[in-house]
């Protein structure tokens, strides 16, 4: 590339933050290869998803499910910010990183000589991909439809996940050959009247996509993570549904779920989900052993902001007030609702999204000096030190490294903590996934794909 064109690249280069913040770039009215077969221009989303997930595979096989595509939207894009420029355009590597080099710098890229490779479905804000990088996987696929959630992904992956993965046009982007599935699906009600259970049972369930994907991928192992509600949903059913697909239909050796705490695995967080596991049979795998507790001193002390945090963490007096009052109304009728307290030798309650959840985790924190509010709020600051948690401190909750990315207002990143998974209680089961899977030759099945 001669000066010109590193000087057109350079002006041309398209930011992260201008992808977060949904910049409408004129490819998406104008651009020849982003317009669909139904003549529909492609969501800005699903063409950096392409893009993004193209350059971050282009040196590995994986990429050639992304290659053509990618590469005619990298020439809209350079076409359309260059101005028509008189230099000529050349789609090869140098402009590539040059136009797209901020998604190299994030904070969590995966190995450079990876051990394995995965897939991420439902990835949230990618629990499960920092557990399986840190592993030594390479994700060649992930899926996330909330925009938002999208956004902290691209911030700290460099890669933006596709949207809705009960599309078959998402579905066409994954690719074949890779290891391992994991998914945090949605528990989801499934119609059992009159049924046998099989397949067809699931459809119209989100676990339905997940096994359609296993089915037609048929990768080395699996790794599924739900509440713990799951197993005694609909008095049994659905969990008998569920192994009934995955070890009958789909013919993978799936042991007995497992509820894991992740407390038990360095976090402060009581958070019980169940975990399923599965291995495709030319495996060899006949037996599994869930991972034993590995760290339970933690407590939230551990994990508190080592400075003062802001007063709008700070409760007002008179939502004290009105807490105390409902807990009050609830105690009368022989309930257990109502804000809880964590002092700062104890381990918090499981982290969840709406209701409650963050009044179930208030904390004592009385370093505070200026009471002057910064929001609106009746009555005065609280005197007794009484907060919420703030969203770094759930992220450490869920084993979040402080160096990931929050670049959401604080409602969505309570949001996506509260969503993800506990990424060492992950990375423990993974750890024994990864001991009895062949990572070093390619079975029958693979040689025939």
């Amino acid at each position: 590339m001669d000066n010109k064109d590193k000087d057109i690249t350079q002006e041309c280069a398209i930011a992260l933050n201008e992808m977060c913040n949904g910049s409408k770039f004129a490819l998406q009215h104008f651009g020849p290869h982003s317009v669909c077969e139904d003549g529909e221009i492609m969501p800005f989303n699903t063409q950096m998803a392409i893009v993004t997930h193209y350059l971050h595979n282009r040196c590995s096989r994986f990429a050639k499910t992304y290659e053509e595509k990618a590469n005619g939207l990298i020439e809209d894009i350079y076409d359309i910010k260059r101005q028509h420029s008189t230099i000529s355009y050349a789609c090869d590597n140098d402009v590539q990183y040059s136009l797209f080099k901020d998604i190299f710098s994030v904070p969590f890229l995966p190995a450079e000589q990876p051990r394995f490779s995965f897939i991420d479905l439902f990835a949230g804000i990618g629990g499960f991909r920092i557990a399986m990088q840190n592993l030594g996987g390479k994700c060649v696929f992930s899926s996330e439809w909330d925009a938002q959630a999208q956004k902290t992904y691209l911030l700290n992956f460099g890669e933006v996940p596709f949207g809705d993965i009960t599309k078959d046009a998402t579905k066409s982007y994954i690719p074949d050959g890779f290891d391992i599935l994991c998914a945090g699906f949605p528990c989801q009600a499934f119609s059992m009247a009159g049924k046998r259970l099989g397949f067809e049972e699931t459809r119209g369930t989100l676990f339905f996509d997940v096994a359609e994907i296993i089915h037609r991928k048929r990768p080395k192992a699996f790794f599924l993570e739900n509440v713990k509600g799951l197993l005694i949903h609909d008095k049994g059913k659905t969990i008998k549904t569920i192994l009934s697909v995955l070890r009958d239909n789909l013919d993978y050796y799936v042991p007995e779920p497992q509820i894991i705490n992740a407390m038990d695995f360095g976090v402060p967080q009581h958070r019980e989900r169940v975990y399923i596991v599965g291995f495709r049979k030319d495996q060899g795998v006949s037996e599994f052993t869930y991972p034993s507790p590995t760290d339970r001193s933690k407590t939230f002390a551990d994990i508190k902001e080592e400075n003062v945090v802001s007063t709008k963490y700070y409760l007002s007096t008179q939502y004290i007030h009105t807490l105390v009052e409902h807990k009050k109304r609830h105690k009368a009728k022989g309930h257990g609702f109502g804000y809880a307290i964590v002092q700062d030798n104890e381990v918090a309650n499981a982290i969840v999204v709406g209701g409650m959840g963050r009044e179930r985790n208030l904390v004592i924190d009385k370093r505070l000096t200026d009471f002057t509010p910064v929001t609106n709020i009746k009555g005065e600051v609280n005197r007794e030190g009484i907060r919420r948690m703030t969203p770094r401190e759930w992220a450490r909750l869920q084993g979040f490294p402080d160096k990931f990315i929050i670049g959401v207002a604080d409602a969505s990143a309570y949001k996506q903590f509260g969503n993800s998974v506990a990424i060492p209680a992950i990375q423990a089961t993974a750890q024994e996934i990864i001991k009895r899977i062949d990572l070093n030759h390619k079975t029958a099945y693979e040689l025939k794909r």
